[in-house]
């Protein structure tokens, strides 16, 4: 039996950092946002049915982000158009990874897990999170992002508490040390709870 915890977090928790410290010890990753990249780059499946309905995405034989958030900025009906095209593409996606990987844990990365419904196909929820100012400081250092793209962006995810509470396990990643010994803590508490625990 493979046990599927899904990991999520806003934008600037440190989801990444935390699915990397997944990885170290050992459990396979399965990462939504390099499915979507998969999905939107040459050859993808996503490339076709988007093309049909936004024309102008299609930069290069692949679907442009950049050309995407322009077409969402200016159609308020496109983002759930281009959702109800791309979620079932991320899913088969999703479904493919756990028919390849029979390993003890698997994590899936998923910033809309709650979002999307996707915690209903999972065992258990972990959900990384960091006071807002932490969180607004670790976004706008990037350099790609206004404060504005920030707020935008907040807007329409679920709300960091919400997802907390919604969550089986809270990663607190305010220090790398906390979060690698909340990982330990988590899978020691699976793998003790797993049927053939010895």
């Amino acid at each position: 039996m493979t046990y599927r915890l899904g990991l999520t977090g806003s934008i600037g928790m440190g989801k990444s950092t935390t699915a990397a410290m997944f990885a170290e010890e050992g459990c396979p990753v399965w990462d939504a946002d390099a499915a979507v990249h998969r999905l939107y780059s040459q050859g993808g499946a996503a490339i076709a049915p988007i093309g049909e309905v936004f024309p102008s995405a299609i930069e290069a034989g692949a679907v442009s982000r950049d050309r995407l958030r322009q077409i969402i900025a200016r159609d308020d009906t496109a983002l759930p158009r281009i959702e109800a095209i791309v979620h079932p593409l991320v899913r088969h996606d999703r479904e493919t990874f756990a028919q390849e990987h029979a390993a003890q844990i698997c994590v899936y990365d998923i910033p809309l897990l709650f979002e999307t419904g996707a915690e209903a196909e999972m065992d258990g929820t972990a959900c990384v999170s960091v006071s807002r100012e932490t969180q607004r400081k670790r976004v706008l250092a990037r350099g790609s992002m206004t404060n504005e793209d920030f707020e935008r962006i907040l807007a329409r995810q679920m709300p960091n508490e919400e997802k907390c509470t919604r969550a089986t396990w809270v990663i607190e990643t305010e220090t790398l040390e906390g979060a690698r010994a909340q990982v330990h803590t988590i899978l020691k508490s699976i793998r003790e709870g797993l049927p053939d625990h010895a």
